[in-house]
């Protein structure tokens, strides 16, 4: 099979050996992929891959068609589309996936919505509603809305009843992102618009400070981007003055229970809405996976609405 791999700090195109599935585990012929922050960053050696996953082949996400049923592996059968999230190995035209992170492709989607589905709405689903708390009638703000993550997020926090502003650096973007549900607001004095009831921090160390100032009594900040940066100074107390709670999470090194858990929580909120329409996968680009270095420059370029993709077709 064909895959991406990192080797030496670059993108290489090569061919691999198949992979096979385990006990518990698919073989997915991978229609296409999404790019995500974390593959940027494995590139460059800041995110090494998890143990018991392909280490120089990145890829957190895919969508597919299962070829092969490893033992003890009933949920799907062999044609079946699917999507989910994986440790690592997901950029390649083949990849094995425990059955119990994926998840039936709606049949509203293309394979590059697809691909691009499953890392950004369970991010944002499992940030919002079971770490943050979201519940309808709420305040939330989104910085850096326009990714993947944000896009997602604005979507489902909308569709769940929650009032929603969105922090959008590229003009350009702006309205796409408010027609999805977003009143939509510079970067620079946020705070101003708030008081918020959750604040999901997609940019990093930088927004911190001022997303102390933002929140309402009781406010959560949940922060799950560092692009922007990892290190900041806050002043405590006005954390304790408002009762509020700062929060983080990943989801590529959680165990494969809690990431089935994810899994079955966006089946039941997240795929009804992409069934109807009520939600969509903005995708601003495709890139077929030889051209996998020209996609990671796209990605990095940033000024995007949504998904960058590879397909293998």
């Amino acid at each position: 099979m064909r895959a991406v791999t990192i080797s030496d700090g670059q993108l290489v195109v090569t061919e691999r050996t198949d992979p096979r599935p385990s006990a518990g585990e698919v073989l997915v012929r991978v229609r296409a992929a999404g790019l995500n922050g974390a593959d940027l960053h494995q590139l460059r050696g800041r995110y090494p891959a998890p143990a018991g996953v392909p280490a120089d082949i990145p890829g957190l996400e895919l969508a597919g068609e299962v070829v092969e049923r490893g033992p003890a592996a009933h949920r799907f059968a062999v044609g079946d589309a699917v999507m989910g999230i994986l440790g690592g190995g997901g950029q390649a035209e083949l990849a094995v996936a425990h059955e119990r992170v994926l998840m039936t492709v709606p049949p509203l989607l293309s394979w590059a919505e697809a691909g691009g589905t499953a890392e950004v709405f369970t991010t944002a689903h499992d940030a919002l509603f079971t770490q943050a708390g979201l519940v309808a009638g709420e305040r939330l703000l989104v910085h850096g809305a326009a990714g993947g993550v944000g896009t997602a997020a604005v979507q489902i926090a909308r569709a769940a009843g929650a009032r929603v502003t969105a922090t959008v650096r590229n003009p350009r973007l702006r309205d796409q992102v408010q027609a999805l549900g977003a009143e939509v607001v510079a970067p620079e004095g946020f705070d101003e618009h708030g008081p918020f009831d959750v604040v999901l921090e997609l940019v990093g160390a930088p927004n911190l400070a001022q997303d102390l100032e933002a929140i309402d009594l009781n406010g959560r900040i949940v922060v799950i981007g560092i692009g922007a940066g990892a290190t900041t100074e806050i002043n405590l107390a006005r954390l304790l003055n408002k009762r509020g709670r700062l929060m983080a999470s990943t989801l590529r090194s959680r165990p494969l229970e809690q990431k089935a858990l994810t899994a079955r929580a966006v089946e039941r909120s997240v795929l009804p809405a992409l069934a109807s329409g009520q939600v969509t996968v903005p995708v601003a680009e495709t890139f077929d996976l030889a051209q996998a270095p020209a996609a990671y420059e796209r990605f990095a370029a940033g000024g995007k609405l949504g998904k960058i993709v590879l397909t293998t077709d």
